[in-house]
């Protein structure tokens, strides 16, 4: 191996955005190719990760090069690359600001630069010579903010096709939907396999400033119920449920676009057998991780065999995929709605199905409930907060469906077997996460299973 895959075998799996962490290796490779030769050199490297079960995955790595250390780059630095008689200092270009300008450089020049290929929407104008400043909180992708104009989302880890973030956004520009931000334009790179589809390495969106994430005002809400000792949710100030139904009102009218502009089809039994029978062979996998799952697997059995029986009518379409209150931004005209791409750990082609609108509606349910007893991990034998903290996620799950059914005429927190499932199985997705990342918040899942599995 050449001393810079080395360096790559090394560094990779402390990244945040790599999502093979804990697996063993069996090979890795890289092929890279120069994105601009000015300072510092700006490349780009595709490096394929070979695992000992015999899975692959690919990773774009953007590197930055010096002739010297940077100490202001120390938490950026990869490591150094013998060059001749001495050495080039690798750093991660994504959070090396003078190397951020040439991705909207050649976004405005339409460019196509090895096999890379810039597509501009062409709807607004991209900033041209500003530096980008990286987003630390994001995980599995990289984000930069171009001043208050555009933010760019590199994608880490490549699959041959367009992601569903740029498609979704592309086709909803014909409705002209004021709760998601316009798509700017976007970056391909050929697959190593000439047979197969480009991957979406990037896109390029308007910048939303000014603006609050839907987490922190929900928990922000938490927090003032919780020190108002004798107050219920809707007599304290910072009550959150109006804030709910406007974004169940703003959820509905993305999916009503989407389904306008995105193929749609009616649910058919088979599909509904096919959902129920996915979500148990999950429920089977997840109890080898998680074994306090047994005490509800039964419960859990019933919930998806319900789905198996179901016929309530159902229109498939695309959806969000991964919606919850971290994905949804309060503007001072309103909500928006962010990163179309689905969980980003399933195939692409598997987030690209046609589903149900209420797959989304019950991730933002269950993102209430997390907002809701986040606080309580730190004080899980105080029954009175457990109550305040079931009234706050009741009142606001109501909020949101009352909006989206106003938006929509459908409303979805009725009886329905199939959004009653889908929050299980999602709860279920949550319990296997929690006891892998975050151990102490696996009772917030668990005690959701204990109500959606509760006999009527």
């Amino acid at each position: 191996m050449s001393a810079l895959t080395d360096l790559l075998r090394e560094w990779m799996p402390h990244q945040r955005w790599f999502g093979g962490k804990g697996r063993e290796w069996s090979d890795v490779t890289e092929e890279g190719f120069l994105l601009d030769q000015a300072g510092p050199v700006l490349s780009v490297h595709r490096v394929r990760v070979s695992y000992a079960d015999g899975a692959t995955e690919t990773y774009l790595v953007p590197l930055s090069w010096r002739e010297h250390p940077s100490d202001d780059l120390s938490s950026a630095f990869v490591g150094a690359v013998p060059s001749g008689d001495r050495e080039t200092y690798a750093y991660d270009a994504m959070r090396d600001r003078d190397a951020s300008p040439p991705w909207l450089v050649h976004l405005v020049h339409a460019s196509t630069v090895g096999p890379m290929h810039f597509h501009p929407a062409g709807v607004a104008p991209i900033p041209e010579g500003v530096p980008g400043d990286i987003v630390s909180t994001e995980q599995s992708n990289t984000s930069l903010v171009y001043g208050q104009e555009a933010i760019l989302k590199l994608f880490r880890r490549l699959e041959p096709g367009l992601n569903p973030d740029v498609e979704v956004h592309e086709a909803l520009r014909k409705t002209e939907n004021p709760h998601i931000a316009p798509l700017l334009g976007h970056i391909e790179i050929d697959d190593l396999d000439p047979s197969a589809e480009p991957a979406t390495v990037a896109m390029l969106q308007t910048f939303v400033p000014n603006a609050s994430d839907g987490w922190r005002l929900a928990t922000a809400s938490v927090r003032d119920l919780f020190s108002e000792g004798d107050l219920h949710a809707d007599e304290v100030g910072g009550d959150f449920a109006a804030e709910s139904e406007r974004l169940g009102a703003a959820t509905a009218l993305v999916h009503a676009d989407m389904a306008k502009v995105l193929p749609t089809e009616p649910a058919d039994p088979a599909w509904f057998a096919t959902v129920a029978e996915q979500m148990t062979a999950r429920l089977e996998a997840a109890i080898e991780v998680v074994p306090q799952l047994a005490e509800h697997a039964d419960g859990l059995r019933a919930v998806y065999a319900a789905v198996a029986d179901s016929r309530e009518t159902v229109v498939r379409q695309r959806v969000h995929g991964d919606l919850h209150l971290g994905q949804v931004l309060r503007t001072a005209t309103g909500w928006i709605v962010l990163d179309f791409e689905g969980e980003p750990a399933r195939p692409l082609a598997a987030r690209r199905e046609l589903d149900s609108p209420m797959r989304d509606v019950a991730g933002m349910l269950r993102s209430f409930d997390y907002a809701a007893r986040h606080m309580l991990v730190e004080q899980p034998g105080d029954p009175q907060r457990a109550y305040r903290a079931q009234e706050w996620a009741e009142r606001n799950r109501s909020a949101f469906c009352a909006g989206y059914s106003a938006a929509s005429g459908l409303d979805p927190c009725g009886d329905s077997p199939l959004l009653r499932a889908l929050e299980a199985d999602k709860a279920v997705y949550e319990c296997v996460y929690e006891a892998r990342n975050r151990p102490h918040w696996l009772m917030i899942p668990l005690q959701s299973l204990s109500r959606l599995t509760a006999a009527d």
